[in-house]
């Protein structure tokens, strides 16, 4: 009994939504006209969909480019930083830039 009610369902949104008889297009006197802004309509809606799936597809790799990005960006400014105020932490057992004569 729930599937019938649903097919119901189902079948009166379809109606309602391409059946120029039983949606709101029925209003517009020309029959011609009808079915030229149901076109328009379901080409605005292709479009619409298209763009949304394509954003969400690409929204991830969108975010993990600008992340990557941001990181390297703060590893810069990290490291910059480090060797103004503590250059010490660069020095591992290697000479003075100074003492280096190539």
């Amino acid at each position: 009994m729930m599937f019938y009610s649903i097919r119901r369902l189902v079948v009166y949104c379809w109606e309602f939504v391409f059946n120029h008889k039983v949606s709101p297009l029925r209003n517009i006197p020309d029959v011609a006209m009808r079915h030229h802004v149901l076109q328009a309509l379901g080409l605005m809606w292709a479009v619409a969909f298209a763009v949304a799936a394509g954003s969400y597809t690409f929204l991830a790799v969108s975010v993990i480019g600008h992340t990557v990005l941001f990181a390297a960006a703060a590893i810069t400014v990290t490291t910059w930083t480090a060797a103004a105020v503590k250059p010490d932490l660069f020095n591992r057992g290697t000479k003075p830039a100074e003492n280096f004569k190539p």
